[in-house]
């Protein structure tokens, strides 16, 4: 006869938890029993050794006990701790698809937010670099990137090799990285006068109907046209759409540089805002999945008594996810005028960790003859990590496997929910089709 289970086990049949970051409280930013939780838990991990496939944080940890006096933890150096935390781009993949001792097991391992802890100690020291502050400052690359002239300015530098190696230097961007557009016609812009749809909202599952478009610095300056697709399909379906009347950037390119204050700062302007349009019957819906997670996830989870941001997490969607809850209640339209054959596409890490399901793969498995091919791996970019320099070379190694898988597909089209990624990917491809926004693929599937 077997005995009890032991508490003390790998994995567990309770739903995962996480506990609030506890940023605001003055232990959060001292470095000694930091220390001592990195030693706890990367002895945990070496001990372990799952996430080994992942980013490059664990490969630096492992490499950095292997080759140690003691073969253990306790031989290798605190000041190489540091090395490991660098790595870590907040994926969250490590907590979401492999470490099996996450809360509520004892052990509780929550790798990415001891990370964001190390990362934040970083910040208040002043030790994260002035050229990445500037580069996830998307407020002001933005309002500076979407002026007119300037944006075309930018975007030639972009393509100079020679003002690409003087940027390396200043900005610490990798000469051969992808570097994301800027649009003076921002989607702000184009949308300035537009009314939504006059047609009547009509409630299905948890959606009321009626969506405001959290536009988002990326959406609004650097891809304009996924928000345009996104009010197309939308409204095609008897969805009105407005924009927000003002927002800053959700926080994540801050949050993974450990700096929270900015992000309280953007939270505290947004918040009101995204209240107001749900007490007036709007729901809230972003294109970039980071952006969601934001306000689902790490908000939250900063904010764990805030009530205004409690009513955002219920309120706020990922685009595909609102369609499916929509067609679930037969409200969604499924009159496709045009094929889009076999379509390969990846599953953004932020977009994953919202814990939503293949939601993009359900809509656009509804046109017919489709055929959706899935890559759940991560890309590698996180936003900065794949155009750093000193980054930039193990983002394409992180990146390489999901091209290989797309181009063993030999799809018509590939996709991903994140316009960073989908770039990352299609850089290593000869694509057939252009479009690799799944938005603009079912837009185009409409025939709208």
């Amino acid at each position: 006869m077997s005995g009890p289970i032991s508490s003390n086990r790998e994995g567990s049949l309770e739903a995962p938890t996480r506990h609030p970051l506890g940023w605001q409280e003055p232990e959060f930013y001292d470095e000694a029993p930091l220390l001592d939780e990195l030693e706890r838990v990367f002895d945990l991990c070496h001990g372990c050794r799952r996430c080994v496939s992942l980013c490059d944080a664990f490969p630096t940890l492992f490499d950095l006990v292997d080759e140690s006096s003691t073969m253990e933890v306790d031989g290798v150096d605190k000041k190489d701790y540091w090395k490991v935390v660098d790595e870590c781009f907040m994926c969250d993949l490590c907590y979401q698809t492999k470490c099996p001792y996450i809360p509520p097991h004892e052990w509780n391992i929550d790798f990415p937010h001891l990370m964001l802890r190390a990362k934040a100690i970083q910040f208040k020291k002043g030790e994260r670099k002035l050229a990445h502050k500037l580069i996830s400052n998307t407020k002001i690359t933005g309002t500076v990137g979407s002026l007119p002239v300037v944006s075309q300015t930018i975007n030639a530098a972009n393509r100079s090799p020679a003002l690409r190696k003087i940027l390396e230097k200043t900005l610490d961007l990798h000469r051969d990285a992808h570097l994301p557009e800027y649009h003076s016609d921002t989607i702000r812009r184009r949308n300035k006068n537009r009314a939504p749809a006059a047609v009547e909202a009509r409630e299905a599952g948890p959606t009321r109907g009626r969506v405001a478009l959290f536009a988002t610095c990326y959406c609004n300056v650097n891809a304009p046209d996924i928000g345009d697709d996104l009010i197309k399909v939308f409204e095609h379906n008897g969805i009105p759409v407005r924009l927000t009347e003002k927002e800053e950037c959700c926080g994540m390119p801050k949050f993974e540089q450990g700096d929270l204050e900015t992000v309280d700062k953007y939270k505290r302007k947004n918040v009101p805002e995204l209240v107001r349009l749900i007490d007036e019957g709007w729901d809230i819906v972003a294109a970039i999945p980071s952006c969601v997670l934001m306000f689902k996830q790490e908000l939250p989870l900063m904010y764990p008594d805030d009530v205004d941001l409690q009513k955002i997490r219920q309120h706020i969607y990922d685009p595909f996810e609102y369609l499916v809850h929509r067609h679930k209640a037969g409200l969604m339209n499924t009159e496709f005028k045009n094929p889009i054959g076999t379509v390969a596409w990846h599953v953004p890490c932020h977009q994953r960790v919202q814990n939503i399901g293949p939601k993009t793969k359900d809509v656009l498995s509804l046109v017919p003859n489709a055929d959706i091919q899935v890559i759940e791996r991560c890309s590698g970019h996180d936003g900065t990590y794949g155009v750093r320099k000193g980054t930039y070379a193990k983002s394409q190694k992180i990146a390489r496997p999901v091209i290989n898988r797309a181009k063993k597909m030999e799809a018509d089209y590939l996709v991903s929910d994140c316009p960073m990624a989908a770039s990352q990917i299609a850089d290593g491809l000869e694509l057939k089709n252009g479009e690799t926004s799944p938005l603009t693929l079912l837009r185009k599937a409409y025939g709208i």
